[in-house]
């Protein structure tokens, strides 16, 4: 273990609750025992004036690190939350930087040595990353619109950086702007949908789209499901020991802690997963002795009730963008993501589960995609043999002819 852990100074952490990669980095960060403080939540007016001056130089001059770089076609750069060790110098992608913590020795490792779990480790974190990312924001801003407090938490911890009104002004304008993105966070609703809110907070029809509300809701289910199979048995999805597989989960189920009707509907269908996000949330994963034993990992034949899903949704949608990417590039398309969407451009068709979706094809989600590939690849045939034990479908890592 890097000493340094124990006596340096408090590192930044700069980001809201709003986001599930927040949530993660701070979970992990925790875990490590690495000592930071979270901003701008918890700073000064004038701490957080100077952090996000600095930040900003250097998000103009593309000095926000990193590791490893995306090619920049790939690259949505740079995306929240920020890590500073200086004040000076920022890091961002979770994932990216617990990796790099782990290559530096920070803490106890967030990765098994393990070649098969440690795949499977990287396969759950960039699930969650990619595709849960859209069941916990559907569970928000449907599931739980009328009643989340987020807008009134963002305006909070951002009320150092406003002026006067500002935090009144995003506590009411920014659910509507959340609910207005759900198309382009996958979340499309059929044709005279009622939410039974006022009609602000009410998801509207999107176009030609189909809608996904119902694969949303089902996907989300199935996931909750599979970690509830999981954690009935054992403290962690990897075993007894916390892992960067684990930090994802929490970062995207932890964040709908705050949502009632989604909290309550998680507390009832999987108590044991409400239990362990509260534990996350609380501090109390992280060991009393940093240096004591690590806990063992263990290839749970229970892990395919949460492995399946994923690849039915995750891997399946992967795979699925991938195409369109390479197709749109042969046609000349070089805008992809948000921008493309509103101008509907770069737009394809596909099915999940038997549903059908259209959506805007997202190029951040290439090299993700690709580097799963590479490190199914790269196993051996017998720790594919022990990873095909717990998933199916694993002929979508294979090379496409």
């Amino acid at each position: 273990m890097n000493e340094s852990v124990k006596t340096h100074k408090a590192w930044l952490l700069w980001g809201v609750e709003l986001s599930p990669y927040l949530l993660k980095l701070q979970a992990a960060l925790t875990y490590k025992g690495i000592n930071f403080r979270r901003l701008p939540a918890y700073g000064s007016r004038f701490e957080n004036t100077r952090v996000l001056l600095n930040l900003e130089r250097a998000k103009k001059n593309k000095e926000v690190t990193r590791y490893p770089r995306f090619r920049p076609e790939f690259d949505e750069y740079p995306a929240v939350p920020f890590l500073s060790r200086d004040g000076r110098h920022f890091e961002y992608d979770s994932t990216a930087i617990i990796q790099h913590l782990d290559a530096q020795a920070f803490g106890r490792n967030m990765l098994p040595d393990d070649a098969a779990m440690r795949f499977i480790v990287n396969f759950i974190d960039e699930a969650f990353d990619e595709f849960g990312l859209y069941l916990v924001h559907h569970m928000r801003w449907v599931a739980s619109a009328k009643t989340t407090p987020m807008g009134q938490y963002l305006a909070s911890e951002l009320k150092t950086l406003l002026p006067p009104g500002g935090a009144w002004l995003i506590a009411n304008t920014f659910p509507k702007r959340q609910v207005r993105r759900l198309p382009y966070l996958f979340s499309v609703a059929p044709k005279g949908y009622k939410a039974g809110v006022k009609r602000s907070l009410t998801p509207a029809p999107y176009r030609d789209f189909p809608e996904t509300h119902t694969l949303l809701n089902q996907s989300w289910e199935a996931y909750v499901d599979g970690m509830e199979k999981v954690l009935r048995q054992q403290p962690y999805l990897m075993g007894e020991q916390f892992t960067l597989a684990d930090a994802s989960a929490y970062g995207h189920l932890g964040m709908n802690l705050i949502d009632p009707e989604t909290a309550d509907k998680l507390s009832r269908r999987a108590p044991h997963t409400m239990a362990w996000l509260k534990t996350i949330r609380d501090n109390k994963h992280r060991p009393s002795h940093i240096t004591q034993k690590s806990g063992e990992f263990k290839l749970n034949p229970s892990l395919s009730s949460l492995l399946n899903p994923m690849m039915g949704t995750f891997a399946a949608l992967m795979v699925q963008n991938e195409q369109a990417y390479y197709q749109a590039k042969k046609q000349g398309r070089e805008t992809f993501n948000e921008a493309a969407f509103k101008q509907n451009k770069a737009i394809f068709s596909g099915k999940l589960r038997g549903y059908p979706f259209k959506t805007v094809v997202k190029s951040f989600q290439i090299p993700v995609w690709q580097n799963l590939k590479a490190q199914w690849q790269q196993l051996t045939d017998a720790d594919k043999t022990r990873v095909k034990s717990v998933m199916e479908m694993t002929a979508l890592f294979d090379p496409i002819d």
